[in-house]
């Protein structure tokens, strides 16, 4: 999953990544809005609480009498979503905006943590600057919308041009099937051993990393694009490990199996992806990267891991579907909303806080600061934010035939089990029948047996 640039405004004074940081409850000044949000873990990013100090100003600036208070939850994202949860139970420690992921939203929404935002949205006009795939993502199955998007995100293929120069593959590669990023990759472990030819990730230790930028890439490149490979809609059950299931771990088992990977150990750290992004891609050590949209966030200045020439030393692809058949390309999406809770205080001061962060232009220059993608058409169009970055119009076009998971209730336990069946492969513990089949089992304990078969 991607990583929230998310750090160190008020990191002192509100190092309240605990349930104290709310402790007086968010009731206890109707001139204050409480917004708690992700605060990276690492100190040397600044991208959310820069953004979002700048909010705060505009906010008060226009609202005389109005406070913001910025609460922000330093962790990593399981701790993060745990911590989140437990602040939402109580008016005592609920704030009155959250920043929620879309892969959790639905559960927080089953559990009555948050407010369906409809009544705002219906009288707020820059609601249809929104793309629909987008709003989607915040829609219950209620029907009712519970956030507003900030940005998504999007995935490909991240490769080194050197590494490729040395290998005799060429500069514009662009793969057509998965035996062709395969082929790469044994080119490139032939002719340029030094390197990690080829980065999937994979296992428990990546969490949704390994579910999204990994095991999702490939298993939604199996069908025709036209049908969730997961989750029957008609049905309302989820789909057991079939042929493309399989065929998916099949890929993952061949690149490790093959050393074609990273080592297994390396693969299998939780902070591996830091690695990939703060390392081995800026010392050219690694030939292809599955990975998404927002690693130049790393990179660019006061990052603390500044990397100019990015543009010029890494090139990108689409991922390809199975065979090359129809559509011929395959991209993910997740991405972050701004949620009320049902238990704030101050509802809606905490939405004309959202409305100020989401104008254009405020909008644009969240986008391009975080290396997000725009889910706001006028945003998109904008050469402004087309030529802010390189890679912004590669991975923007993608929005358009990307996917998005069937992030209801329990797809965290889904995911939790499509992970297991990864690493069984990667370790070589199981054959890709047997993890299969012990994913089949673990599908119908975690969705009570709402499970079919096609």
């Amino acid at each position: 999953m991607r990583p929230t640039a998310a750090p160190v405004l008020l990191a002192t004074l509100l190092a309240a990544t605990t349930l104290t940081a709310c402790g007086s409850g968010s009731g206890s000044d109707p001139d204050t809005v409480k917004v708690s949000y992700k605060q990276s873990t690492d100190n040397s990013i600044r991208v959310m609480d820069t953004y979002l100090g700048e909010m705060k100003k505009q906010f008060e600036k226009a609202n005389p009498g109005k406070k913001v208070e910025l609460v922000p939850i330093k962790a990593p994202d399981s701790e993060y979503y745990t911590k989140l949860q437990q602040m939402l139970r109580s008016p005592k420690t609920a704030p009155d905006l959250v920043y929620e992921d879309t892969f959790l939203i639905n559960s927080d929404i089953t559990s009555g943590y948050l407010k369906p935002l409809d009544p705002y949205l219906d009288k707020w006009s820059d609601w249809g600057r929104f793309i629909g795939t987008a709003k989607a993502a915040a829609k219950a199955q209620d029907g009712k919308t519970y956030g507003v998007p900030d940005g998504t995100d999007t995935r490909g293929l991240w490769f080194d041009k050197g590494v490729f120069a040395k290998a005799g593959l060429p500069a514009d590669w662009q793969p057509k099937t998965w035996d062709d990023i395969l082929a790469a990759a044994r080119t490139i472990k032939k002719k340029v051993p030094d390197v990690t030819p080829l980065n999937v990730y994979t296992g428990k230790p990546a969490g949704e990393a390994a579910t999204m930028q990994g095991f999702e890439m490939l298993l939604y490149g199996t069908g025709d694009g036209t049908t969730d490979p997961l989750y029957d809609t008609a049905s309302k059950k989820w789909i057991a490990g079939g042929q493309g299931f399989k065929d998916a771990l099949g890929f993952v088992e061949t690149v490790y199996k093959e050393k074609l990977g990273p080592d297994v150990t390396d693969a299998l750290d939780p902070n591996f992806a830091t690695s990939v992004r703060g390392e081995l891609l800026p010392k050219g050590k690694l030939g292809i990267d599955l990975d998404g949209s927002w690693l130049p966030q790393d990179w660019l200045k006061g990052s603390g891991h500044e990397w100019p020439e990015w543009s010029q030393k890494l090139g990108l692809a689409r991922m390809p579907t199975q065979h090359g058949q129809a559509p011929g390309k395959v991209s993910m999406s997740g991405g972050w909303t701004w949620s009320i809770p049902s238990k704030a205080s101050n509802p809606d001061l905490a939405f004309t806080f959202v409305k100020t962060m989401q104008t254009k232009a405020n909008a644009q220059k969240w986008y391009i600061a975080n290396s997000g993608i725009a889910v706001r058409n006028d945003v998109a169009a904008d050469p402004a934010y087309v030529k802010a970055q390189p890679g912004i119009k590669f991975f923007t076009d993608l929005v358009a035939s990307t996917h998005y998971r069937p992030a209801y209730p329990a797809y965290p336990r889904v995911s939790t089990a499509i992970q297991e069946a990864m690493e069984s492969v990667t370790t070589g513990d199981s054959s890709v029948d047997r993890a299969a089949s012990a994913y089949d089992e673990e599908l119908k304990t975690v969705t009570d047996g709402q499970v079919t078969r096609k």
